[in-house]
C-alpha cells in the first residue's frame, strides 16, 4: 500500500472527491486595516471549519512521511529586498501579507510573516504597533494549536499597551483602545479554547466596553455575540438568548448597511448554536433580503449558505438544497462556491439523490485543481474523499449505477490532501487528512497501515488538544482493532474515546444539530459499541460495572443533545443507595442483540441476551405499541407482550423473588422508552399486578429522598375548555377537586392559566406537588415538546424556565433553601405519533424540571378514567405510608380490576420518571 501511495502522489494532482459537508462557525478573526498604519478593527466572526469536523468517524494514524508540495514556502523576500519603500511601508506590507495568508487558511506562514513584522517594529521602537502585531500572532498560534505560545504572545501585547513607554500612544487614543480592545478580544477566544469560560466573559465584557467608549458598533456586537457563546458554554442558556436578543434590536435599530447583514448572519449563526433554528432562519433571511437590496454580492452567497444550513439542520432536504445551489451560482469567492457545492453534493449522497451527485463531482473536481494550498484546500479535498466514499458505498449498497471514482482515486485525493496539511506546518488539517486515509485504508482491509495512520492522526490531534478531533480517531482505532481481533486494546480505544466525549460535554452541545456533530450517527454510537464489546465472551464484574456506566453516559449524553446543555447534576449512585427493595434493569439494543443488565442490591452484576437483529427486535416492540390500541386483537397483544417480558424479565424471575424485590427500576431505551413497562404479560398477570414500576434516565440523575405526608401542598393548574384546536377536557374539573379532597391545593383554571400566572405561583411559594392537568405533547424535538395554556402553548425550554424559577427567585438570586418541586404531574399530555425518541421529551422534561419526580402519561386516555386514577393515586400517597410508586400501582391495579378499564389503555399508559421513594 506505501508503494501504491507513492505511485499516487506522483499521479494528476487535479482529480479530486467530498463528502457529508457540514459547514459550521468558528472563532476566525476578520482582520481589517483601516486608516493609518496597522489599526485591526474585529468584525464578525463567521467562517467554515471542516465539513469532515462534524463526523466523529474517521481514524486516526502514525507515522505518514509526504514530500512537501513545493512552491508553498512561507519565505517572503527579506526586509532588504523588497521593493523600494519606507521603512514603515515595509512593515505595514509584512502585516498585510500576513493578513492574507491568514485568510487564505496558511496559518504557519502567516505566523513567520507577522513575527517578522514584530521583531521589525520592536527594533523600531513602535511599541503598539508592535502589541498588534503580537495580536496577529496570537490568532496564527490558536489557528495551529500551539496554546501556550497564543497564551505568550496575547500576555506581552496587553503588557506592551500597559507599559509606560506606550502610555503617550495610549492615552485618549482611539488606536490604542480598539488594539486593546481586540486584544480583549483574542484574549477571550483564547481562554474559551483553554477552558476558562469565565475568564473569557469577562475578558469580552472588558472589549465591549473599550469599543463603546470609541463608538465602534462593529466591535461592540462582536464581543456581545462572543459573550452569548461564552454563556452557552458555562450553562448561562437564558442570560445568552437574551444578549443575543438585545444584539438583535441594536442591529434592527440600524439603518440596511454592509455591517448590519453581516451582523444579522452572525447572530443568525449563533442562534444556530443556542438550537433556535426557526429564529435563525428568519433573521438570515432578513440578512439575505438586505444584501441583495443593495447588491452585496459576497454576503448574499454567504447568507444563503447559511440558510442551506439551517434548511438542512430542520430536515427540510429540498429547501436546503436550493439554498445551496443559488449560494453557488452566486458566490463572488471560489471559496464560498465550493463551500456550496461540497454541501450540496454531501446533502445529495446523504438523500440518495444520485444524478444529482453526480453532476457535480467534475464541477468540484475542477476547482479542486486550482486551489491554492490553504487549510480550507484540505478540508475541501478531504471532505470531498469522503463524500466520494460515501457515494461509492450507496451506489453500491443500492445498485442504482457504477461506482464514478474508485478506491484508488479516492486515495489519490487524501494523499495529496496529507502533502499540502504536511507543507501548510497545520497539525489541524494534517489529523483530518491522515485520518481519512486511514478510513478508507480500513475499508479496503488494509488495518495495518489503517491503524499506523489512525495512531498518527491521534497524536497529532492529541498534541494541540484537539479533543473533537481526538475522540474521532480513538472511535476508529477501536474499531479497527476489534477487525482485527484485538479485543482489549480495542476496549481501551472505545473507552478514551468515551471519556474524551464526556470532557467535550459543553462543546457538543453548544454546536447546532447540523454541524460538527450528528449525534445518532457519530456520538450515540460510540457508546454502544462500546457496551457491546464489554458484554461479549463472558464478561467480568468490573466489564458489567463499565457497561453499566457506560449506559447512564449514554442516557446523560442523549439528554444533553435534546437539550442542548451540558449542565445536567449529576452524583453516582448505586441501586444499594437508594432502596435495598429496588432492582434496576438496564436494556439495550444492539445491531445483533437485546442485552440486558440486571443490578440486585448486594448482589454481582449479572447480564442476560437475546441474539435477535435490532430491526427485529424493534420490529416487535412498534407492534406491541400498536396493539395497545383497543381496537387490536387481545390474543395478539397477550402475545406480543409476553414476547417482550420474556426478552426484558424472563431470566431473572428467580433472582428477582429470591431478592423479594419490590420496586423495578428501568433505564430503557430507544423504542422501548415509548412502550408502558406495566403492561409486560408473563403468561398470568401484567408486570404491574406484581412490581411497583418506575423508570429513569440513569441513577446518577436521581435525587434519592422520600417526602414527609406534613409537607404535602399542591398548585393544581388545567383546562376544561377547548382552546387552540385542541378539545374541551371537561373531566379536568373534577381530577382538580378530587386532588383538593386529599391534600391542600391552590387552583389555576381556564382563563387564569397563563405561563406569568404559571410563573407567577411557582416563584412565590414553594408547592412540593404540581400538577398540571392540559394537553401537552413529548417529542425527541424540544420545540414540538410542550403543554396547552389558555392562550398559547409553553415549550419544554420555557416551562423549564417558569418551574425552576422559584431557584432564583424574583430577583435572579440563587435561593437554595427553597425546596424542590418533589411531584410534578403531566395529565392528559402525551408522547408525539410516530415519533420513536418521543419520550426522550418526556424524559427530558422530568430531569430539567428540577422536579424529584415526575408522573406523566405516554398517550392521552379517557377524561373519566384518567380522573379515578389520578384521584386514587393522591388518596393512597396522601396516606403517606407508601412510596410514589405503590400508590401509582394501587391505582393502576383498581382501575384495571374495573371491567370497562380492564384493558391496558386505560391504565398503563402513567408512569413515574425519577425518584419512586
Amino acid at each position: 500500500m506505501k508503494g501504491m501511495l507513492t505511485q499516487l502522489i506522483t499521479r494528476c494532482r487535479s482529480r479530486c472527491t467530498p463528502w457529508k459537508t457540514r459547514i459550521f462557525n468558528r472563532r476566525g478573526y476578520r482582520l481589517l486595516l483601516r486608516g493609518i498604519a496597522f489599526l485591526m478593527a474585529l468584525g464578525f466572526v463567521t467562517g467554515m471549519l471542516p465539513a469532515i469536523a462534524s463526523r466523529l468517524h474517521s481514524e486516526p494514524s502514525q507515522v505518514l512521511t509526504v514530500t512537501p508540495v513545493q512552491g508553498i514556502s512561507g519565505d517572503r523576500l527579506p526586509l532588504s529586498q523588497l521593493p523600494a519603500q519606507s521603512v514603515e511601508e515595509q512593515r505595514e506590507t509584512l502585516v498585510n501579507q500576513g493578513r492574507e495568508l491568514y485568510q487564505g487558511g496558511r496559518f504557519a506562514e502567516a505566523l513567520r510573516v507577522w513575527n517578522r513584522a514584530a521583531e521589525g517594529y520592536h527594533q523600531g521602537g513602535d511599541r503598539l504597533n508592535q502589541a498588534l502585531c503580537l495580536n496577529y500572532l496570537t490568532l496564527a498560534y490558536q489557528a495551529l494549536g500551539e496554546w501556550d505560545s497564543a497564551e505568550a504572545s496575547i500576555q506581552e501585547s496587553l503588557s506592551l499597551l500597559d507599559s509606560p513607554a506606550t502610555s503617550s500612544h495610549r492615552t485618549g487614543n482611539p488606536v490604542s483602545e480598539r488594539i486593546r480592545a481586540q486584544a480583549l478580544n483574542s484574549k477571550g477566544s483564547l481562554q474559551l479554547t483553554r477552558g476558562e469560560p469565565e475568564a473569557a466573559l469577562d475578558s469580552w465584557k472588558q472589549a465591549e466596553a473599550l469599543y463603546q467608549a470609541q463608538g465602534d458598533l462593529t466591535g461592540a456586537l462582536g464581543s456581545q455575540i462572543n459573550q452569548a457563546q461564552g454563556m452557552q458554554t458555562l450553562g448561562l442558556y437564558r442570560r445568552s438568548r437574551l444578549l443575543l436578543e438585545q444584539v438583535n434590536q441594536e442591529l434592527q435599530s440600524q439603518p440596511d448597511s454592509h455591517l448590519k447583514i453581516t451582523g444579522l448572519q452572525n447572530l443568525g449563526n449563533a442562534l444556530q448554536v443556542v438550537g433556535d433554528l426557526p429564529e435563525a432562519q428568519r433573521v438570515l433571511s432578513q440578512s439575505l433580503a438586505i444584501a441583495r437590496n443593495l447588491r452585496a454580492a459576497g454576503e448574499i452567497s454567504t447568507t444563503l449558505l447559511s440558510l442551506g444550513n439551517t434548511a438542512r439542520a430542520l430536515e427540510d432536504w429540498d429547501q436546503a438544497l436550493t439554498y445551496y445551489q443559488e449560494a453557488a451560482a452566486t458566490a463572488t469567492a471560489p471559496i464560498t462556491k465550493l463551500d456550496a457545492q461540497l454541501n450540496q453534493l454531501s446533502l445529495s449522497v446523504e438523500t440518495q439523490q444520485w444524478e444529482t451527485a453526480r453532476s457535480l463531482l467534475n464541477p468540484i473536481i475542477e476547482q479542486l485543481a486550482t486551489l491554492p494550498p490553504s487549510r480550507s484546500g484540505v478540508y475541501a479535498r478531504v471532505n470531498f474523499a469522503f463524500s466520494a466514499l460515501k457515494m461509492l458505498e450507496g451506489l453500491s449498497a443500492t445498485g442504482e449505477g457504477e461506482p464514478t471514482l474508485s478506491e484508488p482515486e479516492i486515495a489519490q485525493i487524501l494523499a495529496t490532501a496529507v502533502q499540502e496539511a504536511n507543507a501548510l506546518q497545520d497539525p489541524r488539517s494534517q489529523s483530518y487528512a491522515i485520518g481519512e486515509l486511514g478510513h478508507l485504508y480500513k475499508r479496503t482491509g488494509q488495518f495495518s497501515d489503517a491503524k499506523k495512520l489512525t495512531q498518527q492522526a491521534l497524536a497529532v490531534a492529541v498534541s494541540i488538544d484537539a479533543k473533537e478531533i481526538a475522540a474521532r480517531w480513538q472511535w476508529q482505532l477501536g474499531r479497527i482493532l476489534k477487525e482485527t481481533g484485538e479485543t482489549q486494546s480495542a476496549i481501551a480505544a472505545y473507552s478514551e474515546a468515551v471519556r474524551t466525549l464526556s470532557l467535550l460535554r459543553r462543546d457538543l452541545v453548544a454546536i447546532a444539530q447540523e454541524v460538527q456533530f450528528s449525534f445518532q450517527e457519530r456520538v450515540e454510537p460510540i457508546y454502544r459499541e462500546l457496551v457491546s464489546l464489554l458484554l461479549s465472551d463472558n464478561p467480568t464484574q468490573d466489564h458489567l460495572k463499565q457497561a453499566r456506566e457506560t449506559l447512564e453516559a449514554l442516557q446523560l449524553a442523549e439528554l444533553e443533545n435534546f437539550f442542548r446543555q451540558a449542565c445536567l447534576d449529576i452524583q453516582p449512585v448505586q441501586i444499594d443507595q437508594v432502596d435495598a427493595k429496588a432492582a434496576a434493569i438496564y436494556p439495550i439494543i444492539l445491531p445483533d442483540r437485546l442485552e440486558v443488565i440486571l443490578s440486585i442490591p448486594g448482589q454481582p452484576l449479572r447480564h442476560y441476551a437475546t441474539g435477535l437483529p435490532q430491526g427485529e427486535v424493534e420490529r416487535t416492540l412498534e407492534q406491541l405499541l400498536a396493539a395497545l390500541n383497543p381496537f387490536f386483537s387481545d390474543q395478539e397483544r397477550l402475545k406480543l407482550s409476553k414476547q417482550v417480558y420474556d426478552w426484558l424479565l424472563r431470566p431473572a424471575e428467580a433472582s428477582l423473588a429470591d431478592a423479594q424485590i419490590q420496586t423495578l427500576v428501568f433505564v430503557l431505551d430507544g423504542l422501548l422508552r415509548n412502550l408502558p413497562m406495566a403492561a409486560l404479560y408473563d403468561g398470568g398477570r401484567y408486570l404491574v399486578e406484581s412490581y411497583n414500576i418506575a423508570l429513569t434516565p440513569g441513577l446518577q440523575l436521581l435525587a434519592p429522598q422520600a417526602i414527609a405526608p406534613n409537607q404535602l401542598r399542591a398548585l393544581t393548574v388545567g383546562l376544561t375548555e377547548a382552546r387552540q384546536g385542541f378539545s374541551a377536557l371537561p373531566g379536568v374539573a373534577r381530577e382538580l377537586d378530587e386532588i383538593s379532597s386529599h391534600l391542600p391545593a391552590q387552583m389555576i383554571l381556564n382563563q387564569a392559566f397563563t405561563a406569568d400566572a404559571l410563573k407567577q405561583e411557582i416563584q412565590n411559594s414553594s408547592f412540593p406537588v404540581v400538577h398540571l392537568a392540559t394537553h401537552g405533547q413529548f417529542s425527541s424535538n424540544p420545540e414540538d415538546t410542550f403543554i396547552l395554556t389558555y392562550d398559547q402553548k409553553i415549550n419544554v425550554k420555557q416551562l423549564q424556565e417558569i418551574l425552576r424559577s422559584r431557584e432564583t427567585g424574583r430577583w435572579g438570586v440563587t435561593q437554595s433553601e427553597i425546596p424542590p418541586i418533589e411531584l410534578l404531574v403531566f395529565s392528559a399530555c402525551q408522547t408525539a405519533t410516530g415519533d420513536k425518541r418521543a419520550a426522550l421529551g418526556l424524559a427530558g422534561v422530568a430531569v430539567r424540571s428540577g422536579a424529584r419526580s415526575t408522573l406523566a402519561t405516554l398517550w392521552s386516555v379517557k377524561d373519566d378514567s384518567t380522573s379515578q386514577l389520578m384521584a386514587d393515586f393522591y388518596r393512597e400517597f396522601s396516606l403517606g405510608q407508601m412510596s410514589k410508586a405503590e400508590a401509582l400501582r394501587r391505582a393502576q391495579v383498581a382501575l384495571l380490576q374495573q371491567p370497562e378499564y380492564q384493558h391496558p389503555f386505560y391504565w398503563a399508559p402513567f408512569i413515574l420518571v425519577g425518584n419512586w421513594l
